[in-house]
């Protein structure tokens, strides 16, 4: 009997004492480059035929080691990305330029692939859309002279 007393009173300490350790949740922090961009999606509205197709996406190495960028690829030959070919530090932030070629008027919606280093969004697609408008004929009215002119 005193051997079972014994044993209840020791598994209820030792009880106590895992239950009274500090249960502070560990954060896991993944060691690697990470990309976060500002927007995913531009939107230029209405272009003009041959107006400016420029836009740029802003994004920050939000990891701890070094961010680099492959080449991205565009949906077609009509987007062109500029990409920075260096490393790009943690904290760190940079642009992608992407430009549209609008010698064509109507819609588009076109995409580019970011391929890149980071440990969890290693492919980001970035879309550009908007409408390229071609100029209106639009010419000053013409003046009609129907009245005679004035006699002294």
């Amino acid at each position: 009997m005193k051997n079972l007393i014994l044993a209840i009173g020791l598994l209820f300490s030792t009880s106590v004492a895992v239950f009274a350790q500090d249960t502070k949740p560990v954060e896991a922090t993944a060691n690697g480059p990470e990309i976060s961009f500002t927007e995913l999606v531009h939107d230029y509205g209405n272009v003009k035929l041959n107006g400016d197709g420029a836009c740029e996406f802003e994004f920050t190495n939000t990891g701890n080691e070094p961010l680099i960028l492959s080449r991205p690829k565009s949906s077609c030959g009509c987007t062109v990305p500029t990409w920075p070919n260096q490393p790009i530090l943690p904290g760190e932030k940079e642009k992608i330029k992407v430009t549209y070629n609008t010698t064509k008027a109507g819609p588009f919606n076109k995409t580019v692939t970011v391929t890149s280093n980071a440990k969890v969004n290693n492919n980001i697609v970035l879309r550009i859309k908007g409408t390229v408008v071609a100029p209106t004929d639009e010419t000053l009215p013409i003046k009609k002279n129907d009245l005679a002119p004035a006699t002294k």
